[in-house]
């Protein structure tokens, strides 16, 4: 235990030293307001690729609705900032809740199902709340909402997605995050162990659904502008590459997927007519190199009982799910 405490503390020290780095950076302008703005997609895409792991990668269930979430999340935030002057912090937190109720709302009836149904009902939620912004004229239609004001700062990201990352890992490493896992590895035996399946696949779906929202309403006060167009089923699967490609049950792994795939999307708008192509052919690469993920089979990850697979420390499988 020791052992693994300083692991975590040492973790939290790389990371706060990371921050003053790029900090430092920041306020002596050696990084540019470009280079700013992708570090704050880095840090809302990292929340959004951990908080879907812990569904698809941690729970073993299949979702595709989490633009939906996140869509809950913007649009909350952006309505409270600009119509009732609610504080930055306080309407970031308040779009998490609302977009995590919605994930009861609509976990408790569908998280019944699993596989392909799973996948077509959060797909079609996804798809339903787009819908709804499209047509609601208070939240401005198809025009979107504009004018949000930039109250995301790198500050604020930094420590969203920390608070995202050490919270959720330390869910997973918990008793409630075991049972999310031996659901993963074996619903049927976990219900014969006592494991409320239903129960803990909703919990996972609203913890996730929390992050998302939260990282909604951050992209809102980060672009200014929000249409539902930028939610729709292609971000749901966006985010969801970010999961496989960084490995699907591992949070380094997602982290590192999310970095991956920001980096390469953002460097690629030099070039348009190809940036599709490319793109699509790294990601068809690595699902034929890689099929477990970039840190989903990593030796650095595999625990010394030289199970097959490996281990993250503490039990929690580094390797997809079958």
């Amino acid at each position: 235990m020791k052992k693994l405490n300083w692991k975590f503390w040492a973790g939290i020290a790389l990371s706060l030293a990371l921050y003053g780095l790029i900090e430092i950076l920041l306020t002596t302008g050696i990084f540019n307001d470009v280079t700013r703005s992708m570090l704050l997609l880095i840090g809302i895409n990292i929340m959004l690729a951990v908080s879907l792991n812990l569904i698809n990668g941690i729970t073993g269930q299949f979702s595709i609705g989490h633009a939906g979430f996140m869509s809950v999340g913007a649009y909350t935030s952006a309505i409270l900032t600009l119509d009732h002057n609610v504080p930055f912090l306080l309407a970031i937190v308040a779009g998490g809740v609302l977009a995590a109720v919605c994930g009861i709302l609509i976990g408790i009836p569908t998280l019944r199902l699993s596989g392909d149904y799973l996948a077509i009902a959060t797909l079609g939620f996804g798809e339903i709340i787009r819908i709804v912004m499209l047509n609601t004229e208070y939240v401005g239609g198809a025009s979107g909402l504009s004018g949000i004001p930039a109250k995301t700062t790198w500050t604020i990201i930094f420590f969203f997605t920390l608070i995202t990352v050490v919270l959720i890992h330390n869910f997973i490493r918990s008793t409630h995050g075991r049972a999310c896992i031996s659901i993963r590895e074996n619903e049927i035996a976990a219900e014969a162990m006592g494991i409320n399946t239903t129960q803990y696949k909703v919990i996972a779906f609203t913890v996730g659904a929390l992050f998302a929202g939260m990282a909604g309403g951050l992209s809102a006060h980060t672009f200014y502008v929000i249409t539902p167009g930028s939610f729709n089923f292609l971000k749901s699967f966006e985010i969801l590459v970010m999961v496989v490609l960084g490995g699907l049950g591992s949070t380094g792994g997602s982290i590192v997927g999310a970095v991956f795939v920001t980096l390469l999307y953002t460097y690629l708008r030099d070039f348009p007519e190809w940036r599709m192509i490319i793109y699509s052919a790294v990601l068809i690469l690595m699902m034929i190199f890689r099929p477990g993920g970039l840190l989903g089979s990593s030796p650095l990850l595999r625990k010394r009982s030289g199970k097959k697979g490996g281990e993250l420390s503490g039990g929690i499988s580094d390797t997809p799910a079958s």
